[in-house]
């Protein structure tokens, strides 16, 4: 592997929505640079990017893949990120590594869903940004229309760089607009001369002496305007737009071009900022020769291999053999050895200098956003924000015994994707895992059960219901049991009363006078809490309430701790039938974006479902939609979206807080609860 600099270094990730021909332009990449020595396939499984055999039976990207390849000099280190919603975390946390997004959008089908989500990320980021117009053989295409499509979604700073000789069929290549030829084909598509005076404009603008000399009409220099253009484009003052067809690689030395001379080296991009140890924000220095820094993007445990990290140098150097401390752990870590990762294949490399993009293995206690640093000189990084999952099922495996071991597995899993979690209901004694979709989870699945050979049972989780009083009531109970020798005896006064919601269970004694021995008292307590943790009316736990002991009586010779537990829990029974028992259902706050077209769809769904609509907005060409609803009614809500959009909606999820279930509805949930118990015992 040739030596570079950390001047050199071109850090991209391809984005954007699934089957819009991101992996294809990665290949083309690759086998145009001679990295690779055939042009890879998705359709017929040969594409580097997409190693893993999920991907190769799907056809689609599941994960990020990290390769790299090298271009006049310039080393080119290239993400492939999943184009689907389900799996987002990959692309996530991939821009968190990289200075450059390129924006891919397939000239058939526009842009799309995640087409906006992914902009939207990599625009929030800072990042510098190229759009690539993929598939320009297909059928039907409309260049010009979709040139004014990407500016209205995106911004008049998209201004094209490439245009098309040709389209459809008849597609032959592509124009530099900013190095004309001798001779511009006549069936080039789009105003020549008008795209590059925007062009120009658009460059110069970030440099007041340059602007100054366009407007006056003189001629500006080509080093000049090269280094304008790379200033431009770093700021997000220009995003260039290029197309391309992977197949006979028409376009591609355009994009390598763009990138290698264009888009920002690790010393020119984003300004990365830390936290010292003293909580005062700084920017990182990209050197060689400062102290070590770097932030884990990427983890996956493989069960032959072991647990490989990857991580993005920010400034410093890593050699082999020698090691770093991780600010989470706060531990030090050794090292073996480095890599480079290209496709599903490791490269070993001595060192590691600020720009690259590693691997280490064997690291076990290390994961997705770790601040590895120098000991001597601790910073660290914000953390990588990912997106709450929504989509939840409960699982238990099919062999007896593998109880213990599924648990681990799957959180072997949870560290390679921050969009998947595994939670243990204390409630239900479910194992519940979530994900982005059904699809999201059926990937998690199928990989326990191919790496791990671990097969589960699935199931939609139960709601938490829990249940409450509406008003206060007063019980006595008097326990007494006379069946030859030491007999039963225990009597309670209690009163019942609601408290604010959240706050939980509130026991009070008020006896005076000895009415009740004070070493029963606790019994009376503890009586009371294994109650209301079984629930009367569903099985589901009581809350929200108070429970004063005011009076009682016992006996000297007949009286227990046990006889007090059984009357606490029969006046508790009393009380409670009295108090205008409710249930509570869980409410969660509900996000949903869509085209604008399914607008009164939506929102008329939500509003059937018991929701409440919050509020309305819009997200670059898409309508959000947020509304306050029960759990029960969304606990589908997935695949009822797609269903409504076209598979063109998402949506967000978070709990908010319990609400009384309308008493329309109560009865079912009572009566559905009494059967499943039923059919347990």
């Amino acid at each position: 592997m040739g030596q570079y600099e950390t001047k050199d270094i071109r850090n991209v990730a391809s984005i954007g929505h699934g089957a819009s021909g991101k992996t294809s332009l990665v290949e083309g990449i690759l086998f145009k640079t001679g990295a690779t020595k055939r042009l890879g396939s998705v359709d017929d499984g040969t594409s580097i990017s997409d190693f893993d055999p999920e991907e190769k039976e799907r056809k689609t990207t599941i994960d990020s893949s990290i390769l790299h390849c090298n271009w006049q000099g310039k080393e080119i280190n290239i993400i492939d990120t999943p184009g689907y919603p389900d799996f987002i975390s990959g692309s996530i946390s991939a821009l968190s590594a990289v200075e450059t997004a390129i924006v891919v959008v397939a000239a058939t089908s526009g842009i799309q869903v995640n087409t906006q989500k992914m902009w939207s990320i990599a625009q929030e980021a800072g990042l510098a940004r190229m759009i690539v117009i993929t598939k320009m053989d297909g059928e039907n295409i409309d260049f010009p229309d979709l040139l004014d499509s990407i500016q209205n979604a995106f911004g008049s700073d998209c201004l094209p760089l490439l245009l098309p000789i040709g389209h459809g069929s008849g597609f032959k290549g592509v124009v530099d607009i900013l190095n004309l030829p001798d001779e511009v084909p006549g069936d080039v598509i789009g105003d020549v001369d008008d795209s590059r005076e925007k062009l120009l404009e658009g460059i110069v603008s970030v440099d007041d002496e340059l602007l100054e000399k366009y407007l006056d009409g003189q001629e500006i220099e080509t080093e000049k305007l090269h280094e304008c253009f790379c200033k431009a484009v770093a700021s997000g003052s220009v995003v260039p737009i290029l197309c391309c067809e992977n197949k006979k690689l028409l376009g591609i030395e355009g994009v390598l071009e763009t990138v290698v001379n264009f888009t920002p080296s690790p010393e020119r991009g984003l300004s990365r900022m830390c936290i010292s140890e003293g909580g005062e924000e700084s920017e990182i220095e990209v050197s060689e020769s400062a102290p070590f820094s770097a932030q884990v993007f990427k983890s996956v445990t493989d069960p032959f291999v072991g647990k490989l990290s990857f991580f993005r140098v920010f400034s410093g150097t890593l050699e082999n053999q020698l090691g770093f401390y991780n600010v989470r752990t706060k531990k030090n870590e050794k090292v073996g050895h480095i890599f480079k990762t290209f496709g599903k294949e490791q490269q070993e490399i001595e060192k590691a200098i600020p720009g690259d993009i590693i691997t280490i293995s064997k690291v076990e206690d290390i994961s997705v956003s770790d601040t590895l640093c120098n000991s001597q000189q601790i910073v660290k990084f914000k953390d990588i924000k990912f997106p709450n999952p929504m989509v939840s099922l409960a699982v238990k495996p099919k062999s007896r015994g593998a109880e213990q071991k599924i648990s681990e597995t799957l959180n072997r899993l949870v560290e390679e994707d921050s969009t998947f979690k595994v939670s243990r209901d204390g409630q239900t004694n479910e194992l519940v895992i979530t994900g982005m979709s059904n699809l999201h989870l059926d990937v998690i699945l199928s990989r326990l059960k191919s790496r791990f050979d671990i097969e589960v049972d699935t199931s939609p989780p139960k709601i938490p219901y829990k249940e409450t009083i509406t008003t206060k009531a007063n019980s006595q109970y008097k326990h007494k049991k006379q069946t030859g020798g030491r007999g039963q005896y225990g009597e309670v006064y209690i009163r019942i009363e609601p408290l604010k919601r959240g706050d939980g269970f509130e026991f009070k004694s008020e006896i005076v006078g000895g009415a009740i021995p004070s070493q029963y008292i606790p019994a009376v307590e503890k009586g009371l809490r294994e109650t209301i943790e079984k629930g009367i009316l569903s099985g589901n736990p009581i809350v929200d309430l108070k429970v004063a002991l005011y009076d009682g009586s016992f006996h000297t010779v007949d009286s227990s701790e046990a006889a007090f537990k059984i009357a606490a829990s029969k006046a508790f029974h009393l009380a409670f039938n009295d108090a205008k028992p409710v249930l509570l259902e869980p409410i969660v706050d509900i996000e949903a974006t869509i085209p604008s077209e399914f607008m009164g769809d939506i929102t008329g769904n939500l509003s059937s479902r018991r929701g409440r609509i919050q509020g309305m907005g819009s997200y670059g060409d898409l309508q959000v939609v947020k509304a306050s609803i029960p759990m029960d009614e969304v606990k589908n809500y997935e695949t009822e979206l797609k269903s409504m959009t076209g598979g063109r909606g998402s949506y967000t999820m978070e709990f908010s807080h319990y609400d009384i279930v309308p008493s329309h509805l109560t009865q079912t949930i009572i009566a559905q609860a009494k059967k499943e118990a039923e059919t347990t015992d």
